[in-house]
Formats: C-alpha cells, sequence, structure tokens
C-alpha cells in the first residue's frame, strides 16, 4: 500500500507543474513548484517519457534536495483509457521501472469498457509503484459517479487524483470538486485542466489541495525536414509557474 502524500497546510495550495523536458523541471524546481508531471507529447495528453529523461529528472530533482519532486506519467499511447491486457501489463512494467530510476511517483489511470475505473489494473499499477506515491489522471472525469469513484481509489491506497470537476476546465468543474473535497477520503484532490494561477482562489474556496498546470508557451523552432512534423514546439515559461506558485501560497 501506498505511502499517503502530505497534506498542504491549510490555505495553502501545492503546485505542480507538467514538465516535458528537463528545462521545464530546472524551471519548476527554481520557481519553487512543488513537484512536477514528467511526460512527452502534452499535445496528445501525455505520454511516458523516456528512461533517459526520467533518470535525469529524478537527479536534478536530488541534487536539489527536492524528495518526491518528480512524477512520470504512465500512458502507452494516445487516446482513451481503456486499455488491452498488453498495454497495461507494458504500463505496468514503466510504473516499475520509472521509480527504480528515481521518480517519486506514478500518474497512472485506466477504465474498463463500461467506462468505470479499472480497479484490478490501478491496483496492478500501485503494486508495481512500491511504496512511491500514485496519482489517478483525468480519465476518472469520465466516471459517471466520481465521489463513489475516489472512495474506491482511496481504498487503493490511491495518493491524489487529478481532476477537472468533470468540465472542460476546472473553472467550470467547482461544484463537482467541492464534492470530492468534501468526501473526506483522504485522497488529495488536484485540480487540473485548463487551470490558470488565476483559479487558485477558487480553488481554495471549494477545498482542493492542488493546483496542475502546464504553464507553457509555444516556441517556433528551425525548420523541419519531410516527416519532421510542425516547427513548433511547447516550453515551459518560468513566468506562468512563477505567478501559480504567488497565487497558491497567498
Amino acid at each position: 500500500m501506498n505511502t499517503a502524500a502530505e497534506t498542504p497546510a491549510p490555505g495553502r495550495l501545492a503546485v505542480e507543474i507538467v514538465a516535458q523536458d528537463l528545462d521545464g523541471v530546472r524551471i519548476a524546481l527554481a520557481e519553487g513548484a512543488d513537484r512536477v508531471e514528467l511526460c512527452t507529447a502534452l499535445v496528445t495528453g501525455g505520454l511516458t517519457p523516456s528512461a533517459a529523461l526520467i533518470e535525469s529528472a529524478a537527479g536534478l530533482a536530488r541534487d536539489a534536495g527536492r524528495e518526491g519532486f518528480v512524477h512520470v506519467l504512465i500512458r502507452s499511447r494516445p487516446g482513451d483509457f481503456v486499455y488491452s491486457p498488453e498495454e497495461l501489463e507494458l504500463m505496468r512494467r514503466d510504473a516499475a521501472h520509472a521509480i527504480r530510476l528515481g521518480a517519486s511517483g506514478a500518474v497512472v489511470g485506466a477504465l474498463d469498457r463500461s467506462g468505470a475505473i479499472d480497479l484490478p489494473a490501478v491496483a496492478a499499477f500501485r503494486d508495481a509503484a512500491g511504496a512511491a506515491e500514485v496519482t489517478f489522471h483525468r480519465a476518472l472525469d469520465l466516471s459517471s459517479d466520481p465521489v463513489a469513484a475516489l472512495a474506491d481509489l482511496a481504498e487503493l491506497g490511491v495518493a491524489r487524483v487529478l481532476t477537472s470537476g468533470g468540465a472542460a476546465r476546472v473553472s467550470e468543474g467547482m461544484p463537482v470538486l467541492r464534492a470530492l473535497a468534501a468526501a473526506g477520503t483522504g485522497v488529495q484532490i488536484m485540480a487540473g485542466g485548463g487551470a490558470t494561477p488565476g483559479d487558485a482562489a477558487a480553488l481554495r474556496a471549494v477545498g482542493a489541495d492542488a493546483l496542475h498546470l502546464s504553464a507553457r508557451r509555444t516556441l517556433m523552432g528551425g525548420p523541419t525536414g519531410p516527416g519532421g512534423g510542425d516547427s513548433s514546439y511547447d516550453a515551459t515559461d518560468a513566468g506562468i509557474v512563477r505567478a501559480a506558485v504567488a497565487a497558491a501560497r497567498a
């Protein structure tokens, strides 16, 4: 069973930044974020990063004396969250490998064909993560009864959930976020999905524990050759991270 996540001080939101590269991790560290969700291909919703990126990001956090900083998204492909047995086994192994490489937590999610949370899959991910924290990601937003789903996840030892309250943006999901926070399961409620620093005050008011945001800006790179894709790419914006941390601690 995973160790429960440390609860933020009353009135203070933890801040989690999505990082797709080492520069993003460095910025999050420098600007005082509480942790990063490390992934790649965020334009698809995020995929599992490479082993080298995980190991390097964990090394940066360790050198900065920041235990618990790097949490790795475990998602083998874009698309829905209903996975084949082969995909689930691959993700279970990815979760275990991420922790061996130095990650402090795994960010997971899986649904069954009815749209309910795939509890056996989550249990397997939790076991693979060992004593590290497990976050259940926004697959929760597809649940018809998120409060009941939250109770099931609590039984499995999940430390926190990432949710927009079932809405396109957290600003539109406040009633569900309030209900999740009021459920008293001990699972941290981390609000994410179109979130901005300006959402911090409202999230504190509904009882959320953390603010999750990509804090990104788009950069234009040089020309790419045939098959190289779009020359633009996302980068972590230090100013947005700084504003989110300030708003969360106001």
